[in-house]
């Protein structure tokens, strides 16, 4: 992809976003701790972070940005529909009831 038609602050934005929904999707380490980690309600808001820039700057990208854009939302929203299909397909630890203790109350004797 030819980037000379495309402003560099632009797709920076874009790849910061895109870094930030790779990382939550569990796709590659945190920066930080150089741990997986998977947090798709945060990968879902930076795709639609992504979504409504496309949505606000249309019209106004080169045909290489919007391409850019649309290509690497495509690629986040397949990815994240991949990753919310594997979770509810794994099945969830069951968490036990508390054992339910019954009290029993008993009336005091009472002597006449």
């Amino acid at each position: 992809m030819e980037q000379k038609n495309m402003n560099p602050h632009f797709l920076s934005i874009v790849m910061v976003f895109a870094g930030s929904c790779w990382q939550h999707l569990g796709k590659v380490p945190n920066q930080i701790t150089g741990k997986i980690e998977k947090d798709l309600a945060q990968a879902q808001m930076a795709i639609d972070i992504l979504d409504m820039l496309s949505q606000k700057t249309k019209g106004n990208l080169t045909s290489e940005e919007d391409k850019f854009l649309l290509s690497t939302l495509s690629d986040l929203q397949l990815n994240y529909a991949d990753e919310v299909d594997k979770e509810a397909k794994t099945p969830q630890p069951q968490v036990k009831e508390e054992q339910k203790t019954e009290t029993k109350q008993t009336d005091p004797e009472v002597k006449k």
